[in-house]
């Protein structure tokens, strides 16, 4: 912490000494009304023009005037608010040397007449928004989410790819880390994809997709971050919604979601409660050859079928407050949790066949899982205003913890090639508790510069402990018998400690940039109790960032962005412990596992604020991938993660909004990539490499009478996924909607996946591997939901989320099969 601590004292000093005192602006101006009275008390905002962030809020007094003063060079515009009132924007005006008073025209607020009931009528926001840093989706925006989860909504937003498995991907790279309403999931895997499928859309209200961070966010994930923003009321008085919905699958499911704010005088009060019940199935169809390695030639052939159902329930929990004691300072906390217990069946049948695909012997397993995995977090946080000119401390402090309970049953049972039994079954029982602990705090400062700059500085400390106690029994004779060579304990503990610094600046009407650097100091050490082998980590290592952007004119705009990543091992997956699948089919953790480093580089041109065109090139060393290693005299299968390779990968995007006709609204999103994987797997090189590309459509239609409709799909051609080649998929999905009961309601219908296109299939090849799969999930689905809001005041500010880093994107609080 030393080091860190004066490497970041040391660039402050140099960055606030290199710019020079210069003259302060002020601006003066007055609020009416259409009927040329005087508004009182009317909320008046300084924006910067280059980013639309306050710089300074003021409220206009008895005579509607207002004044701000000591203002940095820039240009700036003014945003008026008053309750009853529309909002309303000065003119764009610029502060300089030449120019350092501006009188601003009196503004005229026009009177908002158009409600419904309690319910103001606002503008429909685009489903898509390209700023300069991410991509925006709003949730709400597409008639084909509702009834979705949080998952399915990534899986078609732009440049994002999902799985089988759940596993994310962002413009074809894989280490994406996804947070929840600015604080990191701390979830990853499989685990991670059964949270997101226990979010309901009607919770969400944003998709942020940053490709490339600046250096306040943690340096975590090698393809970039992924932000899902949570429904948050921003009105003084109470506001809220509730929704109910149906889902017809194959199997049923429901999902039921209620939203409350309230705010009154200096406190805000804020809660989310939802429930989904799913069900669901997933059919598994593998085939692999066991190669000798000796003289590569075929010794078995195996085939299997794998049919999973899954049945449970979610409950989620969230509530809030902020307290605004003073102009300057706000107090806030954050508690929720989730309780998420479900039950989870596999029935395998593996056929075992000679070389000459003569069938040898038939394994039936079943496994069963009893699941009960439950989350607690919690977050206080303050925010702290010093001056008038917008200098800012905030901190964060967050605790969580991440408990999974899973009771399992694998039963083996062995026949002839004619079905008869040929060997007494065996019976394997597992209880696979795990507990998972989480601390962070951090503090950011953030200060306006002369000649229209900004830096910001933070510290962060993160402490993980994970404990993992797998107990296994076999079931002899029906009597218990510890199978002590099966059984594992892995405690695991983690200490990052971090510094930042980040500087931005537009030097003049055309160029502004951003230029950040954080060092991450990582202490770890993992103790698999039951043999007594450790290891310990301990690496400080540098991630600067840099951002420029050149405003040619109003219709051409380049930039240009770097930045250096980490991806940290997922800690479940550095415990050497050997998790049974089924009687050939294992999971092993790998305690040699590295942090894999990318170098990514994007330049952007964006064509009259709708055509963005991005260029980006990623090199990563020492990737993190899942890989498939065979024992081929026991016919076994182990699948594990391994630094296997250095990743290149080059590409190009187009992401276009725009208006077809006054009804027809159209979002368009290409991206072509050329991923490439070069390294060593089973002490075997391997050399393996594809063109890919995604495509992204959706159109938004609006009729009268409150009708709107969508009509929304991707298309991926073949691409790589680590060692495995995944041949192309796609899905088409409708949905149209109804505004009720004089706006206060909504009733919405879509069907996913109209064409049951969604299938995945895939190969792995390499070495003595040689493997193939078909994947048949319940992708298409229609839902029916309806919608009631309610609310009563005026718009609020402010809501807290947290500040944890990115240790929660990389904990599997289960144990799953």
């Amino acid at each position: 912490m030393k080091r860190l601590t004066g490497l970041l004292i040391a660039l402050l000093g140099l960055t606030t000494m290199s710019f020079a005192q210069q003259k302060k602006g002020k601006v003066t101006g007055q609020v009416i009304d259409g009927n040329s009275k005087i508004i009182e008390a009317a909320t008046i905002s300084l924006v910067r023009a280059k980013d639309s962030s306050v710089a300074k809020i003021s409220v206009a007094d008895k005579l509607g005037k207002f004044v701000f003063e000591n203002i940095d060079e820039g240009k700036y515009m003014v945003s008026i608010s008053a309750v009853g009132h529309n909002k309303a924007f000065s003119p764009q005006f610029e502060i300089n040397e030449a120019h350092t008073l501006v009188e601003l025209k009196t503004i005229e607020l026009v009177q908002a007449t158009k409600t419904l009931g309690a319910v103001t009528v606002s503008s429909k926001k685009p489903l898509i928004e390209q700023k300069i840093d991410r991509t925006i989706v709003n949730v709400e925006a597409a008639a084909t989410n509702v009834g979705s989860s949080a998952l399915e909504v990534l899986e078609k937003s732009p440049g994002v790819s999902v799985d089988k498995d759940g596993n994310i991907s962002l413009k074809g790279k894989q280490g994406v880390q996804v947070y929840i309403d600015g604080r990191p999931s701390y979830l990853s895997g499989t685990d991670l994809a059964n949270l997101l499928r226990s979010m309901n859309s009607n919770q969400l209200e944003t998709i942020e997709i940053m490709t490339n961070p600046p250096a306040r966010y943690d340096a975590a994930g090698n393809s970039g971050i992924i932000n899902i923003r949570t429904k948050k009321n921003k009105q003084f008085g109470y506001n809220g919604s509730l929704t109910v919905g149906y889902g017809q699958g194959v199997y049923p499911k429901t999902n039921e979601s209620f939203n409350f704010n309230y705010r009154k005088n200096k406190i805000n009060l804020f809660t989310n409660l939802s429930y989904n019940y799913r069900k669901n199935f997933n059919d598994l169809y593998i085939n692999r050859k066991f190669i000798n390695a000796s003289d590569k030639q075929v010794k078995s052939l195996f085939s299997q079928g794998s049919y999973i159902r899954e049945h449970g329930s979610s409950m989620s929990a969230k509530f809030g407050m902020d307290y605004y004691a003073s102009k300057k300072t706000t107090l806030g906390f954050v508690v929720s949790g989730f309780n998420n217990p479900g039950k989870f069946s596999n029935h395998s049948d593996v056929n075992i066949s000679t070389a000459a695909n003569v069938l040898e012997g038939i394994t039936r397993a079943n496994t069963n899982n009893d699941r009960k995995w439950k989350n607690f977090s919690t977050n206080i946080n303050l925010r702290q205003l010093l001056d008038t000119s917008g200098t800012e401390l905030t901190a964060d402090l967050d605790y969580l913890n991440y408990n999974s309970k899973n009771l399992q049953d694998l039963v083996n049972a062995y026949y002839d090639p004619n079905g008869q039994a040929n060997r007494t079954a065996d019976t394997l029982l597992g209880n696979l508790p795990q507990n998972i602990n989480i601390y962070s705090a951090k503090i950011d400062f953030s200060k306006p510069l002369k000649k229209n700059a900004k830096i910001e500085a933070g510290f962060k400390t993160s402490y993980v402990k994970t404990d993992a106690n797998a107990i296994y029994d076999s079931l002899i004779n029906n009597s218990k018998v510890s199978d002590l060579g099966r059984s594992n304990h892995f405690i695991y503990n983690e200490n990052v400690n971090a510094a930042y610094v980040n500087v931005s600046k537009e030097f003049n009407k055309k160029w502004s940039g951003q230029f950040g650097v954080r060092v991450e100091n990582t202490i770890a050490k993992g103790n698999q109790v039951t043999t007594g082998q450790t290891f310990k980590r301990d690496y400080t290592q540098v991630f600067p960032t840099l951002f420029l952007q050149y405003t040619a004119n109003a219709k051409h705009t380049f930039g240009v962005n770097y930045g250096r990543r980490i991806e940290r091992p997922d800690y479940e997956d550095m415990n050497p412990f050997v998790l049974f699948l089924d009687k050939y089919t294992f999971q092993q953790g790998n305690p040699n596992l590295q942090p894999q480093f990318a170098h990514n580089i994007e330049l952007t041109h964006t064509f009259k604020g709708f055509l963005t065109t991005t260029l980006n090139y990623t090199k990563t060393t020492d990737i993190i991938q899942e890989v498939l290693e065979q024992n081929t005299d026991k016919n076994e299968t182990y699948i594990k993660k391994s630094n296997i390779a250095n990743q290149r990968q080059y590409g190009i995007s187009v992401a276009a909004g725009f208006p077809v006709a006054k009804w027809w609204n159209a979002n368009l999103y290409g991206n072509v990539f050329n991923n490439k994987y070069d390294g060593i797997i089973n002490g075997g090189p391997v050399v393996v490499e594809a063109t890919t590309g995604q495509f992204n459509v959706s159109n938004q239609f609006k009729f009268n009478n409150g009708w709107s409709a969508e009509v929304s799909g991707f298309y991926t051609t073949p691409m790589l996924w680590g060692v495995f080649k995944i041949k192309s998929l796609g899905s088409m999905n409708i949905g149209v909607s109804k505004q009720v009961m004089k706006g206060k309601g909504s009733l919405r219908f879509n069907v996913r996946d109209v064409l049951l296109t969604n299938k995945a299939n895939g190969s792995s090849r390499y070495s003595n591997i040689d493997a193939s799969f078909h994947n048949v999930r319940e992708s298409r689905v229609a839902n029916l939901s309806f919608t009631y809001r309610f609310n009563k005041g005026k718009v609020a500010q402010r809501r807290r989320t947290g500040g944890a880093g990115d240790e929660q994107s990389r904990v599997k609080a289960g144990n799953e099969n």
